[in-house]
């Protein structure tokens, strides 16, 4: 069974350039543990029918929609009312988030003011996402999961949902490094992901320290194949007079 998902990252910060975006990684990273597949990712901007449109488009297309991004106190963080319309739900105040915001803040002695409770807005029916950072809770409604931006946050959020996910098989890989460059392998490669169009053939070429290295990334559910592929691309490296490691299994 194949799980997918899809992940919206919300904030003009990131497509200025100015904040460098790490969830993407993590996300992928965690949900392939479980078995489901990170599929699709947009970055959009603070407009409300930007993030409106994906996420009716991607909710209707993948398993889970995970975004990050646009829930704090601050005038642009429009997020949770974006969501709200998506759902055609109204925004209201969540009274456990309420309930969560108002001793967080006692017991800091800081004012919970107007600012602050718009943290504790969500759509009428909405799931609070524990926040054992920060207190301010993340939300879901259907198949949408709605976190935080701040790494450290939306990490220990994400961290919470996994448990009620569900998966699926869980995707397997194998890294062959090739000395033989990429316009060499190229037609061979081709030929050996047409004859395994059930797994991922990727090639990446990158300048290291000590010089130019090419990584074939083989990826899928089926152990036995991904052994089947990967002597068959030794064999490729080896006819073209090529060294192959593999370095992770």
């Amino acid at each position: 069974m194949t799980i997918r998902a899809a992940l919206i990252i919300i904030g003009n910060e990131i497509l200025s350039g100015r904040t460098q975006d790490v969830n993407l990684a993590y996300l992928a990273t965690k949900l392939n543990e479980i078995g489901v597949r990170l599929a699709e990712s947009r970055v959009v901007p603070d407009i409300e029918e930007e993030i409106v449109e994906a996420v009716n488009h991607l909710r209707a297309k993948y398993d889970y929609v995970f975004t990050t991004g646009g829930i704090g106190p601050t005038h642009d963080d429009i997020t949770a009312a974006c969501v709200a319309k998506a759902f055609d739900l109204p925004l209201t105040q969540h009274p456990e988030a309420l309930k969560i915001l108002t001793a967080h803040y006692a017991a800091l002695d800081v004012e919970l003011n107007e600012s602050r409770l718009r943290m504790t807005m969500t759509p009428e029916g909405a799931g609070l996402i524990d926040n054992p950072v920060s207190a301010a809770p993340g939300f879901k409604v259907e198949n949408v999961h709605v976190m935080a931006g701040v790494p450290k946050i939306m990490q220990a959020m994400l961290d919470g949902i996994l448990p009620t996910l569900q998966g699926g098989e869980v995707m397997k890989s194998r890294t062959i490094l090739c000395s033989r460059p990429e316009g060499e392998i190229a037609e061979g490669l081709g030929k050996i992901q047409n004859e395994y169009p059930e797994l991922d053939l990727g090639s990446y070429p990158a300048y290291a320290s000590n010089g130019f290295r090419l990584s074939l990334v083989l990826r899928g559910t089926d152990q036995t194949m991904i052994d089947l592929a990967t002597a068959e691309v030794t064999v490729l490296i080896e006819s073209l007079n090529g060294k192959s490691e593999i370095v992770k299994s």
